[in-house]
């Protein structure tokens, strides 16, 4: 069999340009412990997952379980009223339709809770061009790779294989998962890092979802 070139898609801060609605959820559950609130920029420089290990570069310790748990639940809370306000990024749509016109697979893999995640995706619009989407169904501080491989698991009889896959995100941690199931990556810069510390991955870096699909075609050639 002749796989077929594979997208795996990231949603927050990639498909979805939900940044301005990350930094408003973020404040607020700073403040619940009496924290300063931070910029874009900051947020940017310092935003690492798993998520607990942001909030220490910001503390300057890890955050007990006790304010975890409710810092957790505030930004969850201010994040999904914004949320249903929140566009797809530039171009995104078309990018969705044309990729599959050209008879190439897609699917979608967010580390948004899974029972959140798909309505708002079908709210769009767009659930018809992935072969799959799959959001997190266990604890929210954890990391992107063990996610992915149960979701290429799931993807195996379509078709899709690893080394014909590219991973589409906004976090250095796309790039680690895409690493841990041998698939390649490409960053974008309209999410949650900043161009320097997303280069640190040594994965291509692009500033929109268009360059991220050419680089997606050459990478997967």
């Amino acid at each position: 069999m002749t796989f077929a070139h594979h997208i795996v898609w990231d949603w927050n801060g990639t498909l979805l340009h939900d940044i301005d609605a990350v930094i408003i959820a973020t404040n607020a559950s700073f403040a619940e412990l009496g924290l300063a609130p931070i910029t874009l920029e900051t947020y940017r420089e310092l935003y690492v997952v798993p998520v607990p290990k942001f909030y220490e570069r910001l503390m300057g310790r890890l955050p007990t379980e006790e304010e975890w748990l409710v810092m957790d639940e505030t930004f969850h809370r201010h994040y999904w009223a914004a949320a249903a306000d929140v566009g797809l990024a530039e171009g995104a749509r078309e990018l969705l339709r044309d990729w599959q016109r050209d008879g190439l697979t897609q699917s979608l893999l967010s580390l948004a809770p899974h029972d959140r995640l798909v309505p708002l995706v079908r709210s769009h619009g767009i659930e018809g061009h992935f072969l799959r989407v799959d959001g997190r169904t266990g604890p929210s501080h954890t990391s992107k790779a063990g996610h992915l491989v149960r979701h290429l698991q799931a993807l195996d009889a379509t078709g899709v294989s690893p080394d014909r896959t590219v991973l589409i995100g906004d976090a250095v941690d796309d790039a680690l998962a895409a690493a841990h199931v041998g698939a390649r990556a490409v960053l974008y810069t309209g999410g949650s890092h900043s161009r320097r510390s997303l280069e640190s991955a040594g994965v291509p870096v692009v500033d929109s979802l268009a360059e991220a699909v050419l680089a997606a075609r050459e990478l997967a050639e």
